[in-house]
């Protein structure tokens, strides 16, 4: 079906797009079909996707592999309930993530999104010190700079004053906030550099049910990347203090910062872990978050259980296309496509370290981001990007791309190129 005019109209009129007024919403560019790493728009132009759908295309769009998945699972069992049944893309899902995760971590609860596994882990862990007899341990902790979601626990461990939802302050859970990590991702932690974390947590760990943390990249919270001894050094203070360690790994998981899972790179475990959007590949909605034994039998202790259960739990569609993607995934030369678009990332966009306009520009696996020094005007840059032939999303200040891994360099020459031109042309 092709979007006509008239729908185009309607889609002004009607449909609330993410991160836009309903009233004087951002123009839309339709799309016909996805191939590849390209969008191809009604009128045929075709865009490179530097965002992989907000991160999540890593193998590229229509691939045959997920494609056959689908098919195959739809004729057998599109859906069925997840309360007192399970199926076999459930249960090979569930081991795959087991075997891939590091060890303790083996049990798997699988959400529908990722907002909801990061709600599942919140639930997890505050249920966790309470089945112990430790009621009073019910806060968070986190630090500054993070993003883990729009729904409202996830709200409550955004950044409450640089976030997006600083408007809802005053019905969200309050929580502990340490300063962002000071440090540089090839730098190292010192003292000085923790000393605000350290601090805090000794203060609060009493009233602490867990820590949660994005392992060494902070995504939409402003893409910062810190240093893998700094989360070293969390887990260490959780561990001292008998605080639960929570990692998002929504955006960092199935190797987007380099690693299959960001919080090896600082070679630790948390106590829960989220994974979601890469999961399947770009496929379908599906997230999960894994827990170890310890947190599972806490939680069940005194014939406990654990109090969620989404609708859509388990779908089989979704697992049967993520045990495709990861697959995929684990039989491809993901790392090597991964530090190629790395090198690539960091030639590509050195050249906007001259320009006035730019505070910053840094690279870590298959993420690239520029830094500029003002917001961006987001209906100009995003039109300028699309006469390039690209498809870049900025936010705030941040023009940053997180590419597919099936990338070609040339595509992601251009990519960076285009980078390049537009931050020039724009002036806030």
């Amino acid at each position: 079906m092709s979007v006509t005019e008239s729908m185009l109209r309607f889609d002004r009129e009607h449909i609330w797009h993410p991160y836009t007024s309903a009233v004087q919403p951002l123009t839309v560019y339709p799309v016909k079909r996805t191939t590849g790493v390209r969008i191809v728009l009604e009128d045929d132009r075709e865009l490179i996707d530097g965002m992989a759908s907000w991160w999540c295309a890593i193998h590229g769009y229509n691939h045959p592999v997920l494609l056959n998945a689908l098919r195959e699972q739809a004729q057998e069992m599109p859906h069925v309930m997840f309360g007192g049944l399970t199926h076999a893309p459930a249960i090979e899902l569930a081991r795959k993530l087991v075997e891939i995760t590091p060890d303790p971590l083996q049990h798997v609860f699988i959400a529908d999104s990722g907002s909801v596994s990061v709600e599942v882990a919140i639930k997890m862990a505050i249920q966790y010190w309470y089945a112990l007899g430790r009621p009073e341990k019910n806060r968070l902790m986190t630090v500054r700079n993070g993003y883990h979601g729009d729904t409202i626990g996830c709200m409550s461990v955004c950044d409450p004053v640089n976030g997006m939802h600083s408007m809802f302050s005053s019905v969200l859970p309050q929580h502990i906030f340490a300063e962002a990590p000071p440090c540089r991702f090839e730098g190292g932690c010192s003292d000085a550099d923790f000393a605000d974390f350290k601090g805090k947590i000794e203060r609060h760990a009493h009233e602490l049910a867990a820590v949660i943390i994005e392992p060494v990249v902070q995504g939409a919270g402003g893409m910062r990347f810190y240093p893998p001894e700094y989360l070293k050094r969390v887990r260490e203070a959780c561990d001292e203090h008998g605080v639960l360690l929570i990692c998002d790994e929504i955006a960092t998981g199935f190797g987007r910062a380099g690693a299959m899972f960001g919080s090896e790179i600082a070679g630790i475990c948390p106590d829960i872990m989220c994974v979601g959007k890469a999961i399947t590949g770009g496929m379908m909605s599906l997230a999960a978050t894994l827990a170890t034994r310890t947190v599972a039998e806490g939680i069940s202790s005194n014939r406990g259980v654990f109090m969620h259960g989404p609708t859509f739990m388990g779908n089989p569609l979704a697992c049967a296309v993520a045990n495709a993607s990861i697959d995929l995934l684990l039989e491809s030369d993901w790392q090597q496509r991964v530090g190629n678009i790395t090198d690539r990332l960091c030639a590509g966009l050195a050249p906007c370290r001259d320009l006035s306009t730019v505070a910053d520009v840094r690279c870590l696996g298959a993420i690239g981001v520029v830094e500029l020094r003002q917001p961006v005007d987001m209906e100009f840059i995003q039109r300028e990007f699309v006469k390039r032939g690209v498809w870049v999303r900025p936010f705030g200040k941040l023009v940053y791309v997180m590419p597919p891994y099936v990338i070609s360099d040339s595509e992601l020459e251009t990519l960076t190129s285009a980078i390049c031109e537009v931050v020039e042309l724009h002036r806030g």
